[in-house]
């Protein structure tokens, strides 16, 4: 967080953020009427397609969904959206986005797509499957993008037939709630400022899961957007990766899923959407040895937490026009890494089977994507006091702290996870530390990505200078 922070006040100047970067897209009438839909589709594998780590091999005990909501009445419509997948990247995540946008009557600026980063799910890269097949390959049926283009269709059909019943949006509440015995930081660092240990999702070392948490953001925020007093949809955000064990070949929506699911029972009026935070550091190996058992005991504890949010923000109704409500967007150019060579990178595709995520296939895709100057968009919704941050990859706590700190006067969440392309997104100085998390096969940018992120984030924040 330090080397961050001294960094502030020199990253807007970045030429690595597109010139007048920030857009806010139709700007509301004073008398708009603001109305809300929401959509909700399913988005499992059946058996027999490919998931992040291989094939479904039997129907899932609980569905992935693709669910999310349309906000109208402040310009063009507003699309946010969450999957519960392991990651939508380059191709994919503009085909979901222009997908859904032409379904509202939108721009894809306007829309924010976000996986929860299940990994006992599917994952979408069209780039990768256009590579892939233009170098003759076939072996590679995780990009196999059949099952996405479905999603895609059906969740834009989703929203069609949800538009002309849309309710009104009177009132927003905001709220947070402390979650203990979730989440802990991944990465442990030496006094030699090196990474000394790691703990995943799961962590069977005594010694790893007495160390502290380390840095995490505790708490689970909740957006609730009413009307009148009936709450119509619920967005809530945390920061962790979403797993508590995997690689059962049964797709599922892990410990996320079941809060979700047991939190929809407690307020049925209310679609709830929710999205990981900057979670690209974070996990549960403090909480998780890997038995089966804890995925029910964190999901509790997840609920508990969702819970207490959104009576915090039940407590905190407010009434809210369409001048409260604006979405604005910042185009980031992430260049690739340097030590990525291509062709050895081309010769492994050629050369071994596929792993899952993430493979040479994956680095090959973003290589590509920035090869062609591709713009990844990081975006913000404003509805009141409220800041909800997009952005890409996943990102390190420490991005989505900064933001919090950048205005201390607003409330700000975040969904990561956005477009998956870049991979992880470390802090400028993580990749001096080591670990897995920033080695080129797991992190496709380099510490160069750092500024121009945090510049973005600073503009949509509209933070002072």
């Amino acid at each position: 967080m330090r080397t961050m922070t001294r960094r502030w006040a020199c990253v807007a100047t970045v030429g690595l953020v597109m010139a007048g970067m920030v857009t806010p897209v139709g700007a509301a009438a004073p008398d708009a009427a603001l109305k809300l839909a929401t959509f909700d589709v399913d988005a499992t594998p059946p058996v027999g397609v490919q998931m992040a780590y291989g094939p479904a091999v039997r129907a899932a005990d609980l569905s992935l969904r693709c669910r999310g909501i349309v906000i109208t009445g402040a310009g063009e419509p507003i699309v946010l959206c969450a999957i519960d997948w392991i990651g939508i990247g380059n191709g994919a995540h503009d085909a979901f986005r222009a997908g859904l946008a032409a379904a509202a009557g939108t721009v894809p600026d306007r829309v924010a797509v976000h996986a929860l980063h299940q990994h006992d799910a599917p994952q979408a890269d069209f780039t990768a499957e256009q590579v892939l097949a233009g170098m003759g390959i076939k072996t590679f049926p995780r990009f196999d993008g059949t099952l996405a283009r479905d999603v895609i269709a059906r969740a834009a059909a989703a929203i069609t037939a949800a538009l002309p019943t849309a309710r009104p949006l009177t009132h927003v509440g905001w709220g947070r709630a402390e979650v203990a015995g979730i989440a802990s930081n991944r990465r442990l660092i030496g006094p030699d400022g090196k990474l000394r240990a790691w703990r995943g999702s799961a962590t069977r070392d005594p010694a790893l899961r007495a160390e502290p948490d380390g840095t995490i953001d505790p708490f689970v925020q909740a957006l609730v957007l009413f009307d009148g007093t009936t709450p119509l949809a619920v967005l809530t955000a945390y920061a962790t990766h979403p797993m508590s064990y995997y690689r059962t070949g049964v797709p599922g929506p892990d410990f996320p899923g079941i809060a979700r699911m047991l939190r929809s029972q407690d307020v049925p009026t209310a679609l709830h959407v929710h999205f990981t935070g900057a979670a690209g550091n974070i996990a549960a190996g403090k909480y998780n040895d890997g038995a089966h058992a804890n995925r029910v005991i964190l999901a509790t504890r997840l609920a508990a937490g969702m819970r207490r949010a959104h009576e915090a923000a039940e407590a905190d109704r407010r009434p809210v026009t369409a001048a409260d409500v604006g979405f604005t967007a910042a185009p980031v150019r992430l260049a690739a890494r340097g030590d990525l060579d291509r062709a050895a990178i081309e010769k492994s595709v050629r050369d071994t089977a596929d792993r899952g995520t993430f493979a040479a296939a994956d680095t090959l895709a973003f290589l590509e994507r920035a090869r062609e100057g591709h713009a990844i968009p990081v975006t913000c919704l404003r509805i009141g006091s409220v800041r909800m941050l997009h952005l890409p990859g996943e990102l390190f706590i420490e991005y989505q702290l900064a933001a919090q700190a950048m205005r201390p006067d607003l409330h700000v969440m975040m969904a990561a996870y956005g477009d998956y392309g870049p991979g992880y997104i470390g802090t400028a100085t993580a990749y001096g530390e080591g670990g897995y998390e920033v080695l080129p096969t797991s992190s496709f940018v380099g510490p160069e990505a750092e500024a121009p992120l945090l510049a973005a984030m600073r503009q949509l924040l509209e933070v002072r200078q």
